[in-house]
């Protein structure tokens, strides 16, 4: 079985999905990378306030658990100490 992330109708497992206020699986607390299956609703974006769109993305989680969460919750990457730049001119 093939999945697709961008499928416009949604995979039936998507339906007992539960809303996960923290962007992980709020049964075992496993991120986002570590799904088994993922789908994301492009078809029915929300304006923001600020006028962005966001999705709902939904998740099958290796611990059996489906949860979802809106795209603007997915936390900020934040680049590894060795990708950041100098905290001073002089590279020290």
């Amino acid at each position: 079985m093939t999945m697709d992330a961008f499928a416009p109708t949604p995979p039936e497992w998507t339906n007992t999905a539960i809303h996960a206020y923290e962007f992980c699986c709020p049964n075992c607390h496993s991120s986002s990378l570590e799904a088994v299956q993922v789908w994301i609703n492009r078809r029915s974006p929300v304006m923001t306030e600020e006028y962005r769109r966001k999705w709902q993305e939904f998740y099958q989680c290796h611990c059996g658990c489906v949860w979802w969460a809106w795209s603007s919750d997915r936390p900020k990457r934040t680049p590894p100490e060795d990708d950041r730049p100098p905290t001073n001119l002089n590279g020290q």
